[in-house]
């Protein structure tokens, strides 16, 4: 059984004021890696180092910070099979999800080296005689990131990256359930040269390092992807103090199909969208929201659809729906059918569990007055809604404090147009799902779905401050 140490300032340290954890295969239950946590020592010890770097790594020409983003890349795309392998024993990934998080995360690297050179500022028309006037992009200095289990070493990178292109420093606190897909990262940049002092690894408690990161005034800014009532939490405490942040929070993401779609072409698309990962994704298809018309064909063509997706070890390659992070989601997600079924639902399939594997979930005429139609399940059900019309569809779509990723199914493209604009969503997605990733365009969603936008220049963006120069080089009068 390997133990993974923490990664401070660019060197693998053991633990001295915090403890080492059991990392838990969640399909198995059994004992995956030992993991170093950090404690309040060092936690400042990495702050303290990311401030030290800060301004070094920010002079760095990004020539020399392209090379580091690039070999990165090819130390991960040499590893591929061994963090594949991290990837399903330590979050339940299957092969699939995992060969694709890992072709991502490559993307993510080489997309990074070339924001390197991006980080640019503008020359403005001069507003008086004599004067030069323009803009410079300068990194914020020491950013700390907060990532997820569902994809933890994609989501994790996505914010070191993209803040260490942009100039920064960084210290990452990966979730407490996935600490080794995160703690990989350092073996990337370790092995590309990365300065010391420039990325430290944190598993721990929200409480110790969580805490002490968000509060913390060296640290300029927080990126956080997790739960919105966390989210909330982080934004009153960056708050206080006026340090910036990002949030990527929850979703239930609403998928309309309208009457004119090809319902076999619906199915493909809700089925991807609704299962993918176990439906552990913060973009699944989690409302089905789907025209009277074609309802019931819908209804019966993604059942079986979904009978046929196979439930099982995600070592093999065959295996669509492997576990839950934690089985207690299973009784969540048993609670939230149970309402709907008092309350009129009709369970279509599934429904149940072995372990923390749940079984593919299908339930149809599900209403606003559902837990389920507003909660996240973070599992594999797929939720069916009936609207009378399209405009009912919208008002079904909208109702909800949700609004991260929504997909409109239409081959009507003139009211394709007219109600993506009105979706209230950070992403519309017109004859696909809701799932959906680009390393240039902007991520994010609104209401309780989070704050700010990531990905290529619009992170470049989060990541620094604009400050405007001017240069008076000709005689100036003054009306005093």
């Amino acid at each position: 059984m390997k133990e993974y140490k923490l990664f401070l300032g660019g060197k693998w340290t053991s633990t001295l004021s915090g403890k080492v954890i059991d990392d838990i295969n969640p399909a198995n239950g059994e004992v995956f890696a030992k993991v170093h946590t950090a404690g309040p020592d060092e936690t400042e010890a990495a702050i303290k180092m990311a401030y030290e770097a800060r301004e070094f790594w920010a002079e760095t020409p990004s020539r020399e910070k392209e090379r580091i983003f690039i070999e990165a890349a090819a130390c991960l795309e040499a590893n591929k099979e061994r963090y594949r392998e991290i990837l399903i024993e330590e979050s339940g990934s299957t092969f699939i999800k995992a060969m694709g998080e890992l072709a991502e995360c490559s993307d993510i690297l080489r997309a990074a080296a070339e924001e390197c050179k991006r980080v640019d500022g503008a020359v403005f028309s001069p507003e008086a005689e004599g004067q030069m006037s323009y803009f410079i992009r300068q990194p914020l200095g020491v950013v700390a990131g907060i990532s997820p289990f569902n994809y933890p070493l994609l989501t994790a990178l996505s914010k070191v990256a993209s803040a260490m292109a942009a100039g920064n420093t960084f210290v990452l606190k990966p979730a407490s359930d996935t600490p080794v897909s995160a703690l990989i990262i350092g073996e990337f940049f370790e092995s590309a040269g990365l300065p010391k002092g420039v990325l430290s690894i944190l598993p721990g408690s929200g409480s110790v390092v969580g805490d002490r990161l968000v509060n913390d005034s060296r640290i300029k800014k927080i990126t956080f992807t997790g739960s919105t009532d966390v989210g909330i939490g982080i934004a009153e405490k960056a708050s206080k103090s006026l340090k910036k942040f990002t949030l990527e929070l929850g979703g239930k993401n609403p998928m309309i199909v309208l009457k004119d779609f090809s319902v076999d072409k619906a199915v493909k698309a809700a089925t991807f969208g609704a299962f993918f990962h176990q439906g552990q994704i913060c973009m699944a298809s989690n409302r089905l929201i789907v025209e009277e018309k074609i309802y019931d064909e819908f209804c019966s063509k993604i059942t079986e659809a979904a009978k046929g997706l196979k439930v099982g070890d995600p070592h093999d390659s065959s295996v669509v729906i492997g576990p839950l992070i934690k089985e207690a989601q299973c009784e969540v997600i048993d609670a939230q059918i149970k309402d709907a079924v008092s309350k009129g639902a009709r369970l279509l399939l599934g429904g149940t569990h072995e372990g923390s594997f749940y079984h593919p979930t299908v339930i149809a005429d599900v209403t606003p007055e559902m837990n389920i139609f507003y909660e996240e399940s973070f599992g594999p059900v797929a939720v069916i809604v009936k609207a009378e019309n399209a405009e009912d569809a919208l008002r079904l779509g909208n109702d909800n404090h949700y609004g991260l990723s929504g997909a409109l199914l239409t081959n009507d493209l003139s009211l394709a147009i007219k109600m993506s604009a009105k979706m209230e969503s950070g992403m519309v997605h017109i004859n696909d799902s809701t799932v959906m990733g680009s390393r240039r365009a902007p991520f994010g969603g609104v209401k309780k779905s989070g704050f700010g936008r990531e990905n290529g220049s619009f992170s470049t963006d989060e990541f620094t401050e604009k400050k405007w120069i001017t240069i008076q080089y000709g005689d100036k009068s003054y009306p005093i």
